[in-house]
């Protein structure tokens, strides 16, 4: 097992849509990504801050399996599940973040607890759907079927599982996605890059702290 190789200064985002069910290929690539430049034994913290509390251990090993049926031959991870009382020694000890999706105010309830995004500087940071749109300026979120912030960690927008039939037995009724991105895209900085991303896919950012 040789070191890890990536630099403490550089964080490394992969988000991801959401939906990777529903897109096989999309999920073996995007856990590819993931574990790229990380050593064959990685340590990856599985966080559900997203879901109801209740869900937490339920979810867990279910997406641990899911995890490891997707990902890359050669690996043998370790993983551990989040708690809120001692994320930061947990996200000190991973090589990996994983941030799954669920509900917007309930992810922002949980990480606005802690210093974000100092407190995981360095890592590989993957997060799906609700976690996805938090680390982007704004959003048009699907559940809530409308505009929100985010924090602001990269200089985008972003609309999670586009135009998929996520919802489509909501008594809302179908998602307009044109409307959506028409929305997103009025919204504030309009300057900004918005990313669509359909579900299964996934974009990669660097962010070097020592250059912020």
């Amino acid at each position: 097992m040789g070191p890890n190789k990536r630099s403490i200064t550089m964080t490394k985002y992969v988000l991801n849509s959401g939906g990777l069910k529903n897109n096989i290929e999309g999920a073996k690539s995007f856990f590819i990504e993931v574990l790229k430049d990380i050593n064959n034994h990685p340590k990856i913290l599985m966080c559900f801050f997203a879901e109801k509390r209740e869900h937490w251990e339920e979810k867990f090993p279910l997406y641990v399996e899911g995890f490891k049926q997707w990902m890359p031959s050669g690996y043998e991870p370790q993983f551990t599940l989040a708690f809120p009382e001692n994320f930061a020694d947990q996200i000190n000890e991973c090589d990996v973040l994983y941030i799954h999706g669920g509900d917007d105010h309930l992810i922002r309830y949980w990480l606005d607890k802690f210093d974000i995004p100092k407190i995981w500087q360095g890592k590989v940071v993957a997060t799906n759907s609700a976690s996805t749109q938090l680390v982007s300026q704004s959003f048009w979120t699907c559940d809530w079927r409308k505009l929100m912030d985010g924090y602001g960690i990269l200089p985008i927008k972003t609309i999670a599982h586009f135009g998929s039939s996520y919802g489509s037995d909501d008594p809302r009724g179908p998602i307009d996605w044109q409307t959506a991105y028409k929305e997103l895209k009025e919204y504030s900085d309009q300057t900004l890059p918005i990313y669509a991303l359909k579900e299964g896919e996934f974009e990669v950012f660097q962010v070097d702290e020592d250059n912020k």
